[in-house]
């Protein structure tokens, strides 16, 4: 199954972010820790232009530590980009943010010259999260599920700093399917745009080479030296999820294993490594540059 998924509304997103770079000083990209390629989409990189940018890898309790701190050196870039690895419910983590962005724009901050930080990333990687921590209140609207925010928002805080929220967009085309299973896996698409079973055997073919021992401990597995079905079928039976006359329920199976790997009950597990896709900059030569990454 191919999975290819841009609500219309989106295209409304993408000329709303346009305009909005006009009255912007730093860009804030918010990605997912566990994939920051794929939940990173190009489009942004054009339409932000020269503008200082905070790349945020957001949900990095649910990452890899060791992988998140591989891909800081990466995403680092030249002097006008920093890169911070953050749980965006964790309000003295998220203060960092306002920190590094003046450090980009030294020039605003003062007297009626807030710093103007647009918040942009595709859906679901958390960017309202990161504005209601940086508020201390709930002012962005959050759910777990993709597309939430579908109009722009301003919130000025006490701070000198002005923040833009705006609706989350993805390229028209996912044409590298192995970045949209991997956005399916945790989440950062909707499930009318991919099928459960499919998105299921991917990961549990990839839990079986990258996160073994996290595959075998949580389902009490003695042999992953099997195909995809046959370890749905393995987690059913831990899991006790029958129909009637002890026929396997593999449709819970599946629900319940993307469920527990998005929530990170199976550890803290990244779904690429910069070795796995094409780099988008050189690594950093001045890793001074970087803000210090960890959960």
């Amino acid at each position: 199954m191919t999975i290819n998924w841009f609500p219309g509304h989106m295209n409304k997103a993408r000329r709303e972010i346009a305009q909005a770079m006009a009255q912007t000083d730093v860009v804030i990209e918010v990605r997912d820790a566990r994939l920051p390629s794929a939940s990173a989409n190009p489009m942004l990189e054009e339409l932000r232009g020269e503008r200082p940018c905070v790349r945020v890898l957001n949900k990095a309790d649910l990452a890899d530590p060791a992988v998140t701190e591989a891909w800081m050196a990466v995403l680092a870039g030249d002097r006008s980009v920093r890169c911070i690895a953050l749980t965006a419910t964790h309000a003295s983590e998220v203060r960092r943010i306002p920190k590094v962005c003046r450090a980009l724009a030294p020039s605003r901050g003062g007297p009626g010259k807030p710093v103007r930080a647009l918040v942009v990333g595709i859906p679901n990687v958390g960017k309202s999260t990161v504005i209601n921590s940086l508020k201390g209140r709930r002012v962005a609207e959050v759910a777990d599920r993709p597309a939430v925010t579908r109009r722009r928002q301003r919130v000025d805080l006490d701070i000198g700093f002005s923040l833009s929220d705006t609706p989350g967009v993805l390229w028209p085309k996912l044409e590298d399917q192995a970045a949209a299973y991997r956005l399916a896996a945790t989440g950062g698409i909707g499930a009318a745009a991919f099928d459960t079973f499919d998105v299921a055997h991917f990961t549990l073919a990839f839990l079986a080479q990258r996160y073994p021992e996290a595959l075998r401990s949580r389902y009490k597995l003695t042999s992953l030296d099997r195909e995809p079905t046959e370890l749905l079928e393995d987690v059913a039976r831990a899991r006790g999820l029958l129909i009637r006359r002890g026929e396997l329920d593999l449709e819970r199976a599946a629900d319940v294993l993307l469920r527990e790997v998005r929530s990170g009950k199976l550890g803290r597990i990244s779904f690429e490594r910069p070795e796995d896709v094409a780099p988008e900059t050189e690594p950093s030569t001045e890793r001074k540059d970087a803000e210090p990454g960890g959960a």
